[in-house]
């Protein structure tokens, strides 16, 4: 009986699914908490496989929302009453509002038809209004930070394949942070015969992460710069102090052959792969958005192939011109999905940063670029990853991935800077008892130089080419820099329909990018030495055991709420400890041999404790 009504269970789910081809493709942000929800639903069964491509459209999310309430509702899984609650509410906010204003979301909605063509187009203007405050209080020095965001939007459909959306913010914010050094871009030793060689040393500055937001955690919002008021012509790359600010996105998508086939091109942030969302070492949220194409074909419900072909952003700290010459950089990603009913998911894909021009056979998705570049010339940074997720429904999953940047097989491979790897393992644990509550723990390592790349002589361009794994100074894939570990453990919940709470702890440790024990390829701006990768025993990593290392101990609690009055808003707070030291060798760095490290406090490499809290205050959230 069990067996008969799961599979009754999931029938009604699959005509649920192509019943909801007929609302909207458009994005849903990543911040949304929908996510989270839906990969809960899907971990305990209540639901069908989720997509490797996000984000996700807001037809299928109503879609998947669907089919837990009617899987919950057929006997296939349970949901207590808070969780229904929470289900009931994003399939209201999901669907279509009534025509008109609605004053308590700060959004207008109508529809139209187009001429006599019997083709309906429908749109939704919004408004939503962030503003946060943050502080970050250490031994002696008090650090404060704030942000005001005010975004409008408009979206909707035209008839019921395609969807469109734009979007526009204004912001004002300051987020300190403070100088710590200089970093080389090679390190001490290197030497090049060739003063006309695009591979020259250059020195950078390297600056502490944002002193009112725990390490590691904070994305920027703006596009391209940031505006002081003392001067609004010209282009700054951080908000030390108070600044202007703004950002855009858009899109358009579409959704063809009964669903099979969807299109969409747009700047938005994104994240691949079937691992949970914020995992991917190949394209994750915590990058910027970039304008581009994508197509997802889906043949089979246990197959999908995926492509992505964008353009990339510069990090602007010199001036416009001078900033974006460099950085002529386009980004393609290709991925096959495989999944085994709710159990077992596959992921192989490749990604590849190339300056522009164009090459088609990088935005064909039939064509492999680990082959192709040898067809056409090694102008490019080239990447393969696999992520493998098994996972039983009720319990929980586990997960692996791994990223390849630039693998060069060879003897003593995994022991070679020149091995650019990077890999992470986890398992989520779902709690039943609570409402959607569930544990998770993971390991990620990101080997040194891994996201980087040797500036290039491209013949097409008169200056060599930056080609790092990154988008407006941000990496691509996951949030951590080179030559460094992380250690995770959360715990989230739903105690109340509009309520959710979390505890988090990570042990991070870094290479450091400055002073007298920096450790090569501890940066995204580090180069490898191109000369003798193979042999030169300086070129071997000893993670932790070749320079100085800064351990991160973080502990923060947070929680959001959100209230239903005349109009809707919502309440989020995090508070948290951030404990840093550093250890050292008795040898000096980088000198390609294992020396025993010790727990350090100097002037250069302090210890520090502090204190970091943050509110903030979000009117007409939307999903």
């Amino acid at each position: 009986m069990k067996k008969i009504s799961a599979k009754v269970c999931a029938v009604f789910a699959f005509f649920s699914a192509l019943a909801s081809f007929g609302q909207t493709h458009g994005s849903i942000a990543l911040d949304d908490e929908v996510y989270y929800i839906l990969e809960q639903c899907e971990v305990r069964g209540l639901c069908a496989e989720l997509p490797a491509v996000r984000p996700w459209t807001r037809g299928l999310a109503l879609a998947r929302v669907n089919e837990a309430l009617t899987s919950a509702a057929e006997g296939c899984g349970a949901l207590n009453n808070s969780e229904r609650r929470i289900l009931e509410n994003y399939r209201d906010s999901l669907g279509d509002p009534a025509a008109g204003g609605d004053y308590r979301n700060g959004s207008y909605f109508a529809r139209a038809e187009i001429g006599e063509t019997g083709v309906e187009i429908s749109g939704k203007a919004g408004v939503e209004v962030d503003i946060g405050g943050s502080a970050g209080l250490y031994p002696g020095d008090a650090q404060y930070g704030a942000e005001t965001w005010v975004n409008a939007s408009l979206a909707g459909d035209i008839g019921r394949r395609v969807s469109y959306g734009l979007s526009f913010s204004g912001g004002i914010i300051r987020v300190p942070r403070e100088k710590l050094g200089t970093y080389h871009t090679y390190y001490d030793t290197f030497t090049n015969p060739d003063p006309e060689s695009s591979y020259q040393d250059r020195e950078v500055d390297a600056y502490s992460q944002p002193l009112t937001h725990f390490p590691y955690s904070y994305e920027k919002k703006w596009d391209s710069s940031v505006y002081f008021f003392n001067n609004l012509s010209g282009y700054s790359s951080w908000p030390g102090d108070f600044a202007g600010a703004y950002g855009m996105g858009a899109e358009f998508a579409g959704s063809f052959l009964d669903g099979r086939l969807f299109f969409r091109a747009g700047r938005f942030e994104r994240d691949w792969g079937s691992t949970p969302l914020g995992t991917s070492l190949a394209l994750n949220q915590a990058a910027r958005p970039f304008l581009g194409a994508e197509g997802v074909f889906t043949p089979f419900p246990w197959l999908s192939v995926s492509s992505l072909t964008g353009v990339l952003e510069y990090y602007n700290e010199q001036g416009i011109k001078a900033s974006s010459m460099p950085n002529q950089n386009a980004f393609t990603v290709s991925m096959l999905n495989l999944a085994y009913k709710n159990y077992l998911f596959v992921d192989v894909g490749e990604a590849v940063v190339w300056p522009k021009r164009f090459e088609i056979g990088y935005m064909s998705p039939i064509t492999d670029s680990f082959f192709y570049q040898g067809n056409v010339g090694d102008f490019d940074n080239l990447a393969m990853f696999l992520n493998l997720k098994a996972q039983y429904p009720g319990r929980g999953n586990v997960w692996f991935s791994v990223f390849l940047d630039e693998i060069s097989i060879e003897r003593d491979m995994f022991i070679l800077d020149r091995s650019m790897i990077a890999f992470h393992g986890g398992l989520q644990y779902s709690l039943p008892s609570l409402p959607f509550g569930s544990i998770k723990l993971s390991y990620t390592k990101i080997e040194p130089y891994c996201y980087t790349h040797t500036t290039i002589d491209v013949p097409w361009y008169r200056i060599p080419v930056e080609q790092a794994y990154t988008n407006n100074g941000v990496g691509l894939g996951y949030y951590l820099p080179p030559n460094a570990d992380e250690l995770l453990v959360r715990f989230d919940v739903k105690p109340a329909a509009r309520t959710s709470a979390h505890f988090q702890y990570q042990m991070i440790r870094h290479g450091a990018d400055y002073g007298k024990s920096a450790v090569d390829g501890s940066s995204l701006v580090s180069e490898l030495d191109p000369d003798d990768r193979s042999s030169n025993p300086v070129l071997r990593k000893y993670f932790l055991h070749d320079g100085a290392y800064q351990w991160y101990h973080i502990l923060k609690l947070g929680g959001d709420h959100s209230f239903a009055g005349r109009a809707q808003f919502r309440v989020s707070a995090e508070a948290g400890l951030a404990y840093s030291q550093f250890s050292d060798t008795g040898s000096p760095p980088n000198s390609g041999s294992s020396s025993p490290y010790h727990m350090i406090d100097t002037a250069e490499y302090p210890r520090r404790l502090g204190f970091v809290f943050s509110l903030g205050l979000r009117i007409f959230p939307k999903i």
